[in-house]
């Protein structure tokens, strides 16, 4: 008789790059890339969009697959994600078993804050990221999420709980996976759990505009400073 699906436990090294703070605890924002990419990525746009004495975290994905040259540009090189179709919920749980681990690693190391916590995604990332925020409130002051989604089961899950955080939803006009048509409901959706929501629209594809970086600075330094 076949035993199909039987598992064995196994561990794995997640890398992430570190950019240390100005002080000692430091305010802190996690960031985390969208499917294909990786934490270098991630880094050098989160350094964009961090106040200067923020320290800065960049976590790679644990999905990892092959990219061709002709998607890079460049010699053939390996692209990240954070989810597959294949039991999903063992990969939300690996996301939220690596950001409580991280964030508490470097609270013991004293590198950051534990009362001014940030989590960023773009892309893949972004409804993950909500669905840590909201399942583990304790931890996060604010979530920004950028180009992506909110859970499917956002409204249905009794898992997800009102919580003092506050939001910084963006997206773009000319986003082919998140359409004004498909995002227009964001802002309503996460006000009902959220300590604070804005929602803020740009001229931009499916990625990071020059524009968004400033805003992102501003609602940073003024909610680190507000709690």
């Amino acid at each position: 008789m076949d035993e199909l699906d039987r598992t064995l436990g196994a561990r794995i090294n997640l890398y992430y790059d570190l950019r240390r703070g100005t002080t000692s605890p430091a305010p802190l924002l996690i960031a985390l890339h969208g499917y294909g990419a990786n934490k270098r990525q991630m880094m050098r746009e989160a350094q964009l969009m961090a106040p200067e004495n923020f320290a800065i975290v960049s976590l790679q994905g644990f999905h990892q697959h092959m990219k061709e040259p002709r998607e890079t540009g460049g010699p053939l090189r390996f692209g990240f994600g954070w989810l597959t179709n294949f039991h999903p919920e063992e990969s939300v749980e690996l996301h939220h078993e690596a950001l409580r681990d991280l964030i508490q690693t470097l609270v013991d190391e004293g590198v950051a804050d534990q009362m001014r916590m940030f989590l960023m995604g773009f892309s893949q990332s972004c409804a993950l990221n909500y669905r840590f925020a909201f399942t583990h409130p304790q931890y996060l002051q604010g979530v920004i999420g950028i180009c992506g989604g909110i859970p499917g089961d956002w409204e249905t899950s009794p898992m997800y709980q009102p919580a003092e955080v506050d939001v910084f939803h963006l997206s773009g006009t000319r986003d082919e996976f998140y359409p004004p048509e498909k995002v227009k409901d964001y802002e309503r959706q996460l006000q009902t759990r959220s300590r604070s929501v804005l929602f803020k629209s740009y001229d931009a594809a499916h990625e990071i505009v020059p524009e968004m970086r400033p805003d992102v600075v501003q609602w940073l330094t003024k909610i680190a400073d507000e709690h």
